[in-house]
């Protein structure tokens, strides 16, 4: 199976992604929901929450695994394909969705004036600036944390006035920077994304990992046959979250624009 892994329920967004442009694969899901937000934690922690659930989700038959999570993507892909992917499954690869959003962020703008939204842990990081310079070093890159945001989506108060509240606040400063491009980083943005459109300016160039990534999954699959050879076809998907709480199965039908049930599994 494909794994795609999500500190939360954001990854669903990612997911649904996927099975638009890659329907006939098979899918599992996991979201750490007892133990979101990553955002605020430690570089260490962030690795340890995520080691945990690459292992699970490759016991339980995944060969490649997307880390949907912005975070965990920025804290702990590398480590995890230089040091823990050689020694314990060397076949199985996992990926992240920074390089993807980045490239397309690249491509996408012209003044060269890039925003990014995203939890405190992946602004600290400084992964997305990291990433953007490596392949333009002239490219100006304008960051936001924005650590509420989260919460308000994940509390179900997206369509409510903390929202804009927040939103206004966030995104004020890119108005003086100028930007024409912004990343959402962080996959529970998604849900946000009309208001931030309407927000900056229909000019704006909103980069969503999920439409990204799903473009590139494809794209790797093609070039890489001996992983692709070995994914199963069937349509299947399967849902896990190491918390069911009430809110969930709401949640998780606005990311999935559908109605799912989920198992609830320990890591």
């Amino acid at each position: 199976m494909i794994g795609v892994f999500d500190s939360g329920f954001g990854g669903l967004a990612v997911l649904r992604e996927f099975l638009q442009a890659l329907p006939d694969y098979d899918y599992l899901y996991l979201g750490d929901n007892a133990r979101i937000p990553y955002g605020t934690r430690s570089d260490q922690v962030v690795l340890k929450f995520t080691r945990q659930a690459v292992d699970y989700l490759f016991r339980q038959g995944c060969i490649l695994i997307i880390l949907a999570c912005h975070t965990a993507s920025s804290k702990a892909l590398r480590t995890i394909q230089q040091y823990y992917l050689p020694v314990h499954y060397p076949n199985n690869r996992v990926l992240g969705v920074v390089i993807p959003t980045v490239e397309e962020a690249l491509s996408r703008t012209v003044s060269g004036r890039i925003g990014i939204i995203g939890t405190e842990g992946t602004v600290a990081s400084n992964s997305f600036p990291i990433e953007l310079h490596k392949l333009n070093p002239g490219v100006q890159v304008f960051q936001q944390a924005c650590p509420l945001l989260v919460p308000i989506i994940e509390a179900g108060e997206q369509d409510g006035e903390v929202a804009d509240l927040m939103l206004n606040k966030y995104l004020g400063p890119f108005e003086a920077h100028r930007i024409d491009t912004l990343i959402l980083g962080c996959t529970h943005y998604s849900i946000l994304k009309t208001k931030i459109k309407n927000l900056l300016g229909q000019k704006i160039q909103i980069i969503c990992s999920g439409e990204v990534t799903a473009v590139k999954l494809a794209d790797y699959l093609r070039r890489h046959p001996e992983i692709n050879q070995r994914l199963s076809r069937t349509g299947q998907r399967h849902y896990l979250t190491t918390d069911l709480t009430p809110r969930f199965q709401d949640l998780a039908s606005l990311f999935m624009g559908e109605a799912i049930q989920a198992e609830v599994i320990q890591l």
